[in-house]
């Protein structure tokens, strides 16, 4: 059995005017729009959550929080992610790194990304250093590019725990 493993995930939202945006765990105030979802719709911790689930060879995350659960409405999505590490940690598996991109026309991610990079590795019990957090625009094209949702991807590297 090795002692790495690598999980892939990926999630996208609508977006929806007159909801909150949070991103990586961070709320984005001066976002005209949020993204509809029954938690808190952020992408990109639903996208790190089934990264670790993949690498530790679990289901994703509708099977720990079936859609429309009147107790995951509204959820802080950073929960979902601190659940998914612990399934992988009653494996035997840590995070030892995770790279996220967003995938967003607006708003502008840049200025929050240093902020995502902390709440995302307190999460996942590793230093600042070992969170990429980046982003991009869909350059104009498709649902992404016309502003009607955001979509992250997530890769994170598992390895046996000491």
């Amino acid at each position: 059995m090795s002692n790495f493993r690598i999980g892939h995930g990926y999630d996208i939202h609508r977006t929806a005017p007159g909801r909150r945006l949070v991103l990586g765990g961070v709320e984005i105030f001066e976002s005209p729009f949020g993204l509809d979802g029954h938690s808190d719709a952020d992408c990109l911790c639903h996208a790190l959550a089934d990264a670790i689930l993949g690498a530790a060879a679990l289901p994703d995350i509708g099977h720990y929080f079936p859609p429309g659960q009147p107790e995951t409405a509204g959820m802080d999505s950073k929960l979902i992610v601190a659940k998914a590490l612990a399934e992988a940690n009653a494996l035997g598996w840590k995070v030892v790194n995770a790279d996220c991109t967003i995938v967003a026309e607006k708003p502008k991610v840049a200025p929050h990304l240093a902020a995502m990079k902390a709440a995302l590795s307190q999460v996942l019990g590793v230093t600042p250093g070992d969170v990429g957090v980046k982003a991009t625009t869909n350059e104009k094209l498709g649902a992404i590019g016309r502003q009607e949702g955001i979509a992250a991807f997530a890769v994170v590297l598992l390895t046996r725990a000491d």
